[in-house]
């Protein structure tokens, strides 16, 4: 290793020890079910939001068999609001096999950690280094704006070349005596002191060989060349309640947004609908309801959501039935007051949670 590198290393360690009073649960954790658990319930998630969520999955499953053996349902349910719910779907399956085909015991090797589904290279250097202090670096966004300003690299991170010169340098970089400790280091430095935006380059302990502050580039480093392209979808949610206040839901399938959750009748449109009076006189709305007498109680507010790729419009049109409606595949009929008890998206949530949800037609 070269004199800028390890000085890097050696300033980082030394600021850890020194400064670093970023308190978090699973901070110095050994125990690899729990750094599993933080590390999956963090991706896309920020850690104000994530501390919450780690507390109550270990208080409803303090160890991996408990989380295998768990019904689909809670573990969702649990979920609710983290979004990403494939983590979750790879979440049960990983505490499967590992309860089953492990007894319970987290594999200690890298490579095996790897194979487990749902976990990447990431995950499985913070699993190996932080529960068996095998020597893998970390590379998450943190790390890799860390590197690309104190190194000052030009080519875009999200770049195959770019992603190969951040995995090559940290593994040169990690402190192979305490790899547990470096990888907390780095990733708790890139949060609190070299920050995406506003960064404390004044008090910054590395400032003075950091190429990016030397060259005026903090703030174009580090470069991304993708651009994302969102789609846009409209979503209208019809909830049919029938005289005994039960309201028909489905849970989804596919590999859509939102598998696996539970939603209304849904009609998708390419665009948003005039009013509903033209929601009412849909074709969708024909075939669903024909001739059939029902009463219109409101429509809601129009709700958005941004995911990743994706922004989702929509509203809620809640109808009374006089009776059930035949043939209506896939969808049961359950007690209004009981819906708490399934796992709905966001989108669904905010409609249900929010206290004055709703536009009166009449």
């Amino acid at each position: 290793m070269d004199e800028k590198k390890a000085a890097f290393t050696k300033l980082l360690l030394k600021w850890h020890k020194k400064d670093n009073t970023r308190l978090m649960p699973w901070k110095g954790e050994k125990d690899p079910y729990k750094i599993w658990l933080s590390e999956v319930i963090l991706q896309q998630t920020r850690v104000e939001q994530g501390w919450a969520y780690y507390e109550k999955f270990l208080e409803a499953f303090p160890t991996v068999h408990d989380l295998a053996r768990a019904p689909e349902q809670k573990v969702f349910k649990l979920w609710e609001g983290l979004g990403y719910y494939n983590r979750c779907r790879h979440l049960i399956a990983t505490a499967k096999k590992i309860s089953s085909e492990y007894k319970g015991v987290f594999p200690s090797s890298y490579e095996q950690i790897r194979e487990l589904k749902g976990i990447g290279p990431y995950t499985a250097a913070a699993i190996a280094s932080f529960a068996f202090d095998l020597p893998h670096a970390v590379v998450d966004g943190n790390v890799a704006r860390v590197l690309a300003r104190y190194f000052a690299i030009s080519i875009p991170i999200d770049s195959t070349a770019g992603k190969k010169w951040i995995v090559e340098l940290a593994d040169v970089l990690l402190d192979k005596r305490g790899p547990g400790i470096y990888n907390q280091a780095i990733m708790d430095f890139g949060a609190t002191v070299c920050k995406p935006q506003n960064p404390l380059c004044g008090t910054c302990p590395l400032q003075p060989d950091c190429m990016a502050f030397q060259q005026d580039l903090v703030r174009t480093l580090p470069i991304k060349g993708k651009s994302i392209r969102k789609r846009t979808r409209w979503l209208y949610y019809f909830l049919l309640e029938t005289k005994d206040k039960k309201i028909y839901i489905r849970q989804r399938t596919g590999k859509d947004i939102w598998e696996d959750l539970y939603e209304f009748i849904l009609w998708e449109t390419e665009g948003p609908v005039d009013g509903a009076e033209a929601i009412l006189e849909s074709e969708f709305a024909r075939k669903l309801f024909g001739n059939r007498s029902l009463t219109v109680k409101y429509i809601s507010k129009i709700y958005r959501q941004e995911l990743s790729h994706q922004t989702i419009h929509g509203q809620f049109i809640s109808i009374s039935l006089g009776k059930p409606l035949p043939g209506l595949k896939g969808f049961q009929l359950v007690d209004r007051e009981k819906l708490d008890e399934y796992a709905f998206p966001k989108f669904i949530n905010a409609w249900l949670l929010d206290p004055t949800p709703v536009q009166s037609l009449f």
